[in-house]
């Protein structure tokens, strides 16, 4: 195949559109819930007050700004594939951007930004506590001020949309993989996004991994609820093409938004299987190391045991499922073996602790 053939072939794979938008515009569209710019995410996006107010003096002074891509989904409607902070920050300041619950946001009030000093403590209009708003004129200007939009059409494929996602990431300080992962997922599939959040907030099994709020914030329970669903029935000689856990996940976020109705089903039955049948043999200890000489758990969750002992679990299910009593016996199994002692994991890359860790598990449960 030579490259001319290559870029044709590629090219037919994603349809785009481009124009440019006025602000106005796209506070309607926003208005009439046909662009989702997903509230639930505005945690991630960190800019301050004062990003935030440069980019309001940026539109005042008629500074061009980067164009802004959007992905039309099955229904129409435009997802935010790269601009979600800049057109957070644009509806915000005009009063108009809601939360995860449809509660509108206090309006944004401007810092002192580099050259129109006038800024500081203004509204766009009626801001209780600002100092002045725009006037009528300059909210015209800034409704009718432009900008380039990018349009990734509908019958674009999931892979192509994905591949664009990540080279246009601009999202300012992701405080995680997991939470680029998630704004990768919510760009495919809304649907398979609020799936995953849900399984990965089922009781039993946030008792059992037992993590620190501080890892909850940064959605690891999400990133470990993930691990389950991919790895759980991972062919064994897939195990050892895994390499940087990190990168085989996202691009493994593809192949999640494939699962239809019934497999998600079927995944969510077992996770919340595996997971009730862990709490019941012993909460959040299950899922620590265990001293056999001080006959006691130790330290904090335990990747180690996550995949031997949950991985294992779930790779024998739907089926039956073992009791209390069972586990515990596994469990003891576990930490005996001598490839298990204590620090056999230190410095080792996730991927080659898998490679023993899972093989092990569902050998462990397979009687």
């Amino acid at each position: 195949m030579t490259l001319e053939n290559e870029i044709e072939q590629y090219r037919r794979r994603i349809a785009t559109d481009s124009y440019p938008m006025s602000i106005g515009e796209l506070a309607n569209l926003y208005k009439d819930g046909e662009i989702d710019i997903h509230p639930e995410f505005q945690r991630i996006f960190r800019w301050r007050t004062e990003q935030s107010s440069r980019l309001i003096e940026s539109i005042l002074l008629g500074i061009p700004l980067p164009s802004m891509f959007v992905a039309q989904n099955e229904k129409g409607i435009w997802d935010v594939v790269d601009g979600v902070q800049r057109m957070s920050t644009i509806f915000q300041f005009m009063g108009i951007l809601k939360d995860e619950n449809g509660n509108l946001h206090p309006p944004l009030v401007c810092s002192k930004p580099p050259f129109l000093t006038q800024l500081e403590g203004c509204a766009y209009e009626g801001r209780e506590g600002a100092r002045r708003n725009l006037t009528p004129a300059q909210r015209i200007d800034f409704k009718r001020a432009r900008i380039d939009v990018k349009i990734i059409k509908r019958e674009s494929d999931n892979r192509t949309k994905y591949d664009l996602f990540q080279r246009l990431n601009s999202f300012g300080s992701l405080a995680t993989p997991q939470e680029l992962r998630n704004c990768l997922l919510v760009s495919l599939s809304d649907k398979h996004y609020r799936w995953l959040a849900e399984i990965s907030q089922d009781q039993s099994f946030v008792g059992v991994v037992d993590l620190p709020e501080r890892l909850i914030n940064e959605r690891y329970h999400m990133e470990l609820a993930l691990r389950f669903v991919l790895l759980r029935k991972l062919p064994r000689e897939k195990l050892s093409t895994v390499g940087n856990i990190g990168d085989f996940l996202t691009s493994e976020i593809v192949s999640l938004v494939e699962y239809d109705d019934q497999r998600l089903n079927e995944e969510r039955e077992v996770f919340g299987a595996t997971f009730q049948a862990l709490r019941e043999a012993g909460g959040a200890d299950v899922l620590r190391r265990f001293n056999a000489a001080r006959g006691r758990s130790e330290g904090p969750f335990s990747l180690t045991a996550f995949e031997a002992l949950a991985l294992g679990l779930g790779f024998h299910l739907p089926g039956e499922v073992p009791g209390p009593d069972k586990i515990q016996e596994k469990r003891s199994l576990l930490w005996s073996d001598g490839h298990f002692s204590a620090g056999h994991a230190t410095g080792v890359r996730a991927d080659q602790r898998m490679k023993t860790t899972i093989p092990f598990g569902r050998k462990l449960f397979s009687s």
